[in-house]
């Protein structure tokens, strides 16, 4: 029994679709796409070799070349709701005992946190409202 190429077109998209969900490669999922474009040109157009080859290439490239930036893009973005960690960075704090290189408390989002001065040789008073630039385990960072 002789199996039609577009058949073989088809296992190709699937075995690529296997390999995208075992390696997490955005590419792969393109040249699924591009073996399902050369599948169609050869059952609905009865296309030949030449043909297939073709639009499983373009159409593969293309989708690669379309796709990679716009996916580059949205990796790079921060996600808009931080949470846990993130989401106290930035924030402002109230100083609650003096706080400099060695250390000291501030109320930070209602909860009272140690902290340690960013610049060693600056201190900050009681009272003073300061920005916390980082959190190191269970320290903010102030400045």
């Amino acid at each position: 029994m002789e199996i039609d190429a577009w058949l073989w077109w088809l296992i190709g998209a699937a075995a690529l679709g296997i390999a995208l969900v075992v390696t997490a490669m955005p590419e792969l999922a393109m040249l699924a796409v591009g073996a399902v474009a050369a599948a169609v040109v050869t059952g609905v157009f009865g296309g030949g070799a030449v043909a297939q080859v073709v639009v499983f290439a373009v159409i593969s490239t293309a989708g690669i070349a379309v796709v990679r930036p716009i996916a580059n893009r949205h990796r790079a973005q921060r996600p808009q709701f931080a949470s846990g960690v993130d989401a106290l960075k930035g924030r402002q704090a109230v100083v609650l005992e003096r706080v400099d290189a060695s250390g000291g408390r501030i109320k930070l989002a209602g909860e009272v946190w140690s902290a340690r001065a960013l610049d060693t040789g600056r201190a900050y008073e009681a009272g003073q409202e300061v920005d916390v630039v980082d959190i190191e385990g269970a320290t903010a960072i102030i400045m």
